[in-house]
Protein backbone atom coordinates (compact mmCIF):
# COMPACT_ATOMS: atom_id res chain seq x y z
CA UNK A 1 0.00 0.00 0.00
CA UNK A 2 1.34 3.43 -0.91
CA UNK A 3 2.35 5.84 1.82
CA UNK A 4 -0.02 8.81 2.16
CA UNK A 5 1.28 12.15 0.95
CA UNK A 6 2.77 14.38 3.62
CA UNK A 7 0.05 16.34 5.34
CA UNK A 8 0.41 20.06 6.03
CA UNK A 9 -1.92 22.95 6.79
CA UNK A 10 -2.36 23.45 3.05
CA UNK A 11 -3.22 19.79 2.41
CA UNK A 12 -5.01 18.65 5.57
CA UNK A 13 -8.57 19.03 4.30
CA UNK A 14 -10.08 15.90 2.85
CA UNK A 15 -11.70 16.38 -0.55
CA UNK A 16 -13.64 13.47 -2.06
CA UNK A 17 -14.58 14.44 -5.62
CA UNK A 18 -17.40 11.89 -5.98
CA UNK A 19 -19.02 13.22 -2.81
CA UNK A 20 -18.14 16.92 -2.82
CA UNK A 21 -18.56 17.52 -6.55
CA UNK A 22 -20.49 14.78 -8.33
CA UNK A 23 -23.09 13.88 -5.69
CA UNK A 24 -23.65 17.51 -4.68
CA UNK A 25 -24.05 18.59 -8.31
CA UNK A 26 -26.47 15.76 -9.07
CA UNK A 27 -28.63 16.63 -6.06
CA UNK A 28 -28.71 20.31 -7.06
CA UNK A 29 -29.51 19.48 -10.69
CA UNK A 30 -32.31 17.22 -9.48
CA UNK A 31 -33.75 20.03 -7.35
CA UNK A 32 -33.53 22.56 -10.19
CA UNK A 33 -35.25 20.11 -12.54
CA UNK A 34 -37.98 19.45 -9.97
CA UNK A 35 -38.59 23.19 -9.51
CA UNK A 36 -38.73 23.76 -13.29
CA UNK A 37 -41.20 20.91 -13.63
CA UNK A 38 -43.33 22.29 -10.81
CA UNK A 39 -43.35 25.77 -12.35
CA UNK A 40 -44.51 24.23 -15.64
CA UNK A 41 -47.69 23.04 -14.02
CA UNK A 42 -48.68 21.70 -10.64
CA UNK A 43 -49.26 18.00 -10.19
CA UNK A 44 -49.00 15.88 -7.09
CA UNK A 45 -46.23 13.85 -8.75
CA UNK A 46 -44.16 16.98 -9.45
CA UNK A 47 -44.71 18.19 -5.89
CA UNK A 48 -43.50 14.84 -4.54
CA UNK A 49 -40.46 15.04 -6.83
CA UNK A 50 -39.66 18.53 -5.51
CA UNK A 51 -40.06 17.50 -1.89
CA UNK A 52 -37.91 14.43 -2.49
CA UNK A 53 -35.21 16.58 -4.07
CA UNK A 54 -35.22 18.83 -1.00
CA UNK A 55 -35.12 15.80 1.30
CA UNK A 56 -32.11 14.41 -0.59
CA UNK A 57 -30.21 17.69 -0.18
CA UNK A 58 -31.01 17.71 3.52
CA UNK A 59 -29.82 14.10 3.79
CA UNK A 60 -26.63 14.94 1.87
CA UNK A 61 -25.90 17.84 4.24
CA UNK A 62 -26.60 15.99 7.47
CA UNK A 63 -24.73 12.83 6.46
CA UNK A 64 -21.59 14.95 6.47
CA UNK A 65 -22.54 17.06 9.49
CA UNK A 66 -23.35 14.06 11.68
CA UNK A 67 -20.15 12.21 10.70
CA UNK A 68 -17.90 15.17 11.46
CA UNK A 69 -19.81 15.86 14.69
CA UNK A 70 -19.09 12.36 15.97
CA UNK A 71 -15.46 12.67 14.92
CA UNK A 72 -15.15 15.96 16.76
CA UNK A 73 -16.40 14.29 19.94
CA UNK A 74 -13.83 11.51 19.58
CA UNK A 75 -11.05 14.01 18.81
CA UNK A 76 -12.08 16.05 21.87
CA UNK A 77 -11.69 12.97 24.07
CA UNK A 78 -8.38 11.94 22.48
CA UNK A 79 -6.92 15.41 22.79
CA UNK A 80 -7.99 15.83 26.40
CA UNK A 81 -6.23 12.57 27.24
CA UNK A 82 -3.15 13.67 25.28
CA UNK A 83 -3.10 17.04 27.01
CA UNK A 84 -3.34 15.34 30.43
CA UNK A 85 -0.11 13.52 29.62
CA UNK A 86 1.83 16.36 28.00
CA UNK A 87 0.92 19.59 29.79
CA UNK A 88 2.39 21.06 32.96
CA UNK A 89 0.02 21.03 35.96
CA UNK A 90 -0.92 24.72 35.62
CA UNK A 91 -2.16 24.17 32.05
CA UNK A 92 -3.58 20.72 32.79
CA UNK A 93 -6.06 22.33 35.18
CA UNK A 94 -7.31 24.54 32.34
CA UNK A 95 -8.01 21.76 29.82
CA UNK A 96 -11.81 22.00 30.38
CA UNK A 97 -11.65 25.63 29.20
CA UNK A 98 -10.65 24.54 25.68
CA UNK A 99 -13.53 24.36 23.22
CA UNK A 100 -14.08 21.44 20.89
CA UNK A 101 -13.05 23.62 17.95
CA UNK A 102 -9.78 24.52 19.67
CA UNK A 103 -9.08 20.88 20.53
CA UNK A 104 -9.82 19.76 16.97
CA UNK A 105 -7.28 22.31 15.69
CA UNK A 106 -4.69 21.48 18.36
CA UNK A 107 -4.65 17.81 17.35
CA UNK A 108 -2.28 18.73 14.50
CA UNK A 109 0.39 20.12 16.86
CA UNK A 110 3.36 17.88 17.58
CA UNK A 111 3.90 16.75 21.15
CA UNK A 112 6.95 18.99 21.47
CA UNK A 113 5.15 22.21 20.59
CA UNK A 114 1.76 21.42 22.13
CA UNK A 115 2.40 22.95 25.55
CA UNK A 116 3.65 26.25 24.13
CA UNK A 117 0.77 26.42 21.68
CA UNK A 118 -1.85 25.71 24.36
CA UNK A 119 -0.32 28.41 26.55
CA UNK A 120 -0.48 30.83 23.62
CA UNK A 121 -4.12 29.90 22.90
CA UNK A 122 -5.00 30.75 26.50
CA UNK A 123 -2.83 33.86 26.79
CA UNK A 124 -3.93 35.37 23.49
CA UNK A 125 -7.50 34.01 23.71
CA UNK A 126 -7.27 32.40 20.28
CA UNK A 127 -10.64 30.87 19.42
CA UNK A 128 -10.35 30.52 15.65
CA UNK A 129 -9.27 26.98 14.62
CA UNK A 130 -7.67 28.24 11.40
CA UNK A 131 -5.48 30.66 13.37
CA UNK A 132 -4.42 27.85 15.70
CA UNK A 133 -3.57 25.55 12.78
CA UNK A 134 -1.50 28.28 11.10
CA UNK A 135 0.59 28.62 14.28
CA UNK A 136 1.66 24.97 14.17
CA UNK A 137 5.31 24.55 13.18
CA UNK A 138 5.60 20.74 13.29
CA UNK A 139 2.46 19.27 11.74
CA UNK A 140 1.12 16.02 13.23
CA UNK A 141 -0.99 14.50 10.44
CA UNK A 142 -4.47 13.07 10.86
CA UNK A 143 -5.16 10.64 8.03
CA UNK A 144 -8.31 9.23 9.63
CA UNK A 145 -10.57 12.26 9.25
CA UNK A 146 -13.63 11.67 7.09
Amino acid sequence: MAEPAEQTYATHRRFVPLYHLVAAALFVVNLVYAVIQLLGGFTVGRLIHGLTAIALLILYWYARTFATGVQDRVIRLEERLRLQELLDPDLRARIPELTTRQLVALRFASDGELQGLVRRVFDERIDDPETIKRLIANWRPDYCRV
